[in-house]
């Protein structure tokens, strides 16, 4: 049983914490709107991953990477924190994308 990969995906979460409170991308601006924006996107990235695991088409992957938790029958703890990253990079994207929009075109 290995953390790496937990910890990396913590290491990414944490540097998008960062990158949203320094520049007020997400949590910052609106802190309970990004709380359920999240907890949607999260909740829809599991619900398609127990389906896709259900169907057969997703499996755990390589246990010696893993911490070896799990959630759900093929469902790893670092699935979580992947699904929260995925997330949280894509609100933080889409709020730098929205700002160079409206600087280039106006609001």
């Amino acid at each position: 049983m290995s953390a790496l990969y937990l910890i990396g995906l913590l290491v990414a979460l944490t540097g998008m914490v960062v990158l949203d409170l320094r520049f007020r991308l997400f949590f910052r601006v609106s802190p309970v709107r990004a709380a359920i924006v999240m907890a949607a996107g999260m909740a829809f990235f599991l619900v398609w991953d127990l389906a896709g695991i259900g169907l057969g088409v997703f499996f755990r992957g390589n246990p010696a990477l893993l911490v070896g938790v799990q959630l759900a029958p093929e469902l790893p703890l670092e699935e979580f924190f992947f699904v929260a990253l995925l997330c949280y990079t894509t609100m933080n994207l889409f709020a730098v994308l929205t700002r160079a929009v409206e600087r280039r075109f106006g609001p």
